[in-house]
């Protein structure tokens, strides 16, 4: 296992990071994603500290909070030191009824957090990110609020989640302007079969020095390979949360050549999946759950995949995403003065 700085900051993370989305399920969409108990979970937690996995992600709206109540509980249950582990959750989604039990709002955000610590039975947490954009509350206000929980000792560093590239350069400004605390992450969506990041996001991110966290890098499963070609099971997660969504066409494409890199390795079609993720130099920390430990281990076994110059080549050539204004003008542009660089 390797570990890498995340963001501007000389916190070492692991490049692998055990999510628990799966943790706690019981009813709607979370039943759909995962039901593990207190013992299920300590398992998962255990089996990924082992592997030398320091970073775990939860998020306060996942399974209305039970996913950090069991986080919280395995740490314990293991007898993990606080300091060996670096814990990152979210705010954003609604925790209840009302109107100002959801959102990016200063309320909000400092009672999530502290309604986090509870669940998580912790004094303090390492990685406070807002889950998504909050079109309502000015950006100011939740970067104060942010700073606040900092300046307070109950956060240790803060990330954003699904923010548009202009949204995130918008906050780094007033994050510098006002000497708040910065931004050191961004949490997203990448894949092989779900590259849109590379138009704006990650040339923002690696101009700007901020971390990425890759969510569902195995897109929903379907790039695990067993729902290529039109084949779904039954009682597969895809069939009634089809998420993220995935151009079929391409993908099956992406997934015969991944099938054959694969082969060659002796490795699995996830595995191929994961190691192009973590061969990509924007990456930081690659989110993994699972269901079962099979599962997990399989994940783990990607940071051992090594891709050469030519299976990398192959696997970009079959999904590179096709040329968009003013993604080719700027290219074609930028070689005006390409001859007089040194």
């Amino acid at each position: 296992m390797r570990y890498r700085t995340l963001g501007p900051s000389g916190l070492l993370v692991s490049e692998l990071c055990l999510g628990t989305m799966t943790f706690g399920g019981s009813e709607g969409m979370w039943s759909q994603i995962g039901r593990l108990r207190q013992e299920e979970a300590d398992t998962l937690v255990k089996t990924a500290v082992d592997a030398g996995i320091n970073f775990i992600d939860t998020a306060n709206v996942y399974a209305g909070g039970e996913s950090e109540r069991i986080l919280g509980h395995a740490i314990r249950n293991l007898g993990i030191p606080r300091d060996d582990v670096v814990i990152a959750t979210k705010v954003l989604g609604p925790m209840g009824e009302g109107p100002n039990a959801r959102g990016a709002s200063r309320a909000h955000v400092l009672a999530q957090a502290k309604a986090s610590l509870q669940r998580l039975q912790m004094d303090h947490i390492d990685l406070y990110q807002i889950h998504g954009f909050d079109p309502l509350t000015p950006i100011t206000e939740t970067l104060e609020a942010l700073d606040t929980l900092v300046r307070q000792g109950y956060v240790r560093y803060i990330g954003l989640s699904n923010w548009a590239a202009w949204q995130i350069v918008k906050a780094v400004g007033i994050t510098d302007a006002r000497k708040l605390a910065p931004i050191l992450s961004l949490q997203a969506y990448y894949t092989l079969v779900g590259r849109d990041l590379e138009r704006e996001i990650v040339p923002m991110l690696q101009a700007e020095g901020i971390g990425l966290m890759v969510w569902s890098p195995l897109a929903g499963g379907f790039l695990s390979g067993k729902y290529s070609d039109g084949n779904t099971a039954e009682d597969s997660r895809r069939v009634s949360f089809n998420f993220p969504p995935v151009d079929l066409t391409r993908g099956d494409t992406a997934i015969a050549v991944m099938r054959e890199i694969a082969s060659a390795k002796g490795c699995t079609v996830a595995q191929v999946a994961l190691a192009w993720l973590l061969h990509q130099p924007v990456v930081t920390s690659v989110i993994v759950g699972a269901k079962r430990i099979d599962q997990l281990q399989d994940n783990i076994r990607s940071t051992e995949v090594a891709l050469s110059t030519e299976e990398l080549l192959a696997l970009d050539t079959v999904t590179k995403l096709p040329a968009e204004y003013p993604g080719w003008m700027l290219e074609r542009q930028s070689q005006y003065r390409a001859p007089f660089a040194s």
